[in-house]
């Protein structure tokens, strides 16, 4: 089964949006997909502008005032609050709760949906929210290190880029690259490792002018912060696990500390495309990092696509997954 342009399928249309189409920063990037929907086989990978595959992780630029991006001039910021763009990629629309993610030890690291004990994982509704209740996602090139301790919350990382929770009016799609504000960053602590929770909004967002730091996420949106901490507090319960721990007593930072972090993930990112450290298990096959050692040429990810499998899984019941998906 192949698609080309934002997934189609049932389980994964709750997260369009209509109207989102002219405010996308998916001019420079498209998705094509992979597999049958709401299996273990799903997979769904990128291209540029040229229609190239890329690495979602590892090939679209952190920072949106990049010089180039994908080859393609960018305008000069505007002023300094637009020298604090970044790119976002949507794993996970809010409202739904099939957990998708970037794979990130598979060629390419296309997004897929996490699988535990052989079952495709869903999140619990914690009442009163159903499913996520951000669009849910990550910065590209970045990287929480787990053979390195941070030094202020004295945990190493988790092994996976650093998250995303953006607060924006509007229901996004997996899949979807925009440009996000940073507000600020709250650290979990996820089974004795650092998994950093960035707080963001979609410069896009009708409300966005008026978010510049932490504060105004309390100001603007009361109870969202409270909201945000309960449910990455207590997410992992409905599965017999113990409620989650934060570092600095679940105190929300504010934006220049989360900018360090992700300065600091950035770094390790680098580290990690020049095989300065050692990434164990994560793939860093990417198309456009010119000095990477793992860098391939566009003919080679051609072919590693080519090879997966795109036949559906036959053990899977795509209805129940739908209706799993719903909730119901």
């Amino acid at each position: 089964l192949l698609r080309t342009g934002a997934p189609a399928a049932a389980c994964l249309r709750l997260g369009t949006s209509a109207g989102t189409g002219p405010r996308r920063a998916m001019a420079l990037y498209h998705t094509e997909e992979r597999g049958q929907p709401c299996s273990q086989n799903y997979r769904l990978f990128f291209k540029d502008v040229t229609g190239h595959y890329i690495s979602p992780f590892h090939d679209i630029p952190l920072k949106v005032n990049s010089k180039e991006e994908n080859g393609i001039p960018t305008k000069k910021a505007r002023n300094d609050e637009y020298e604090n763009l970044f790119n976002m990629i949507v794993e996970i629309p809010r409202w739904t709760n099939a957990k998708m993610e970037i794979a990130t030890e598979e060629p390419l690291n296309p997004i897929k949906q996490y699988v535990k004990d052989g079952k495709l994982r869903y999140v619990a509704n914690i009442f009163p929210y159903k499913g996520y209740i951000w669009n849910y996602g990550t910065l590209p090139q970045t990287w929480e290190d787990p053979g390195e301790k941070d030094k202020s919350t004295n945990c190493f990382g988790d092994n996976d880029p650093i998250d995303v929770c953006e607060i924006g009016s509007k229901v996004l799609s997996c899949g979807e690259v925009i440009h996000v504000k940073i507000l600020g960053i709250l650290a979990l602590i996820d089974e004795g490792e650092t998994d950093w929770k960035l707080i963001a909004i979609n410069v896009n967002d009708p409300e966005a002018s008026k978010f510049h730091d932490i504060d105004d996420v309390e100001k603007f949106k009361p109870g969202y912060l409270e909201a945000t901490l309960n449910w990455f507090r207590l997410y992992k319960v409905p599965d017999g696990k113990p409620e989650n721990q934060f570092a600095f007593n679940g105190e929300f930072k504010n934006k220049a500390f989360a900018l360090e972090v992700i300065k600091s993930t950035h770094q390790c990112w680098k580290a990690l495309l020049m095989k300065k450290c050692n990434g164990g298990a994560i793939n860093c096959t990417n198309v456009q990092i010119s000095d990477s050692p793992f860098r391939c040429t566009q003919e080679e990810a051609r072919s590693l696509v080519e090879s997966v499998l795109s036949s559906p899984n036959k053990e899977s019941n795509e209805e129940e997954q739908v209706w799993h998906f719903l909730g119901k």
